[in-house]
């Protein structure tokens, strides 16, 4: 489970309540250069209906309050050709292994 949270739906608007953010093993996270791709980037993904979840910034990659894509190691090659083909330059991916990011691009 990649994230657990209460949905509360009031006058059309879904709210997170008790967001806890959990990026398991084996996940990978993209960062990019400006919050601006990172939202093009999740549009892009999502028409695509990859399986990615827009999280904030790991504190142990950055102390930076952006955002970036989350995702399962299994889909790096879907990802990254999706991002390309719009021309969408990813600053770094990291992959979560053995409890720490380890940078993979």
């Amino acid at each position: 489970m990649h994230g657990v949270y209460k949905r509360v739906i009031m006058r059309g608007w879904i709210l997170a309540i008790g967001w806890c953010l959990v990026i398991g093993e084996g996940d990978c996270v993209a960062i990019f250069h400006s919050i601006h791709r990172v939202m093009k980037a999740e549009k892009v993904l999502k028409e695509k209906r990859l399986d990615i979840l827009l999280t904030p910034v790991p504190r142990s990659l950055s102390a930076d309050c952006g955002m970036v894509i989350r995702y399962p190691y299994l889909m790096q090659t879907g990802v990254l050709e999706a991002l390309d083909e719009s021309n969408l330059k990813v600053a770094e991916v990291w992959l979560k292994q053995d409890g720490e990011f380890q940078r993979i691009v």
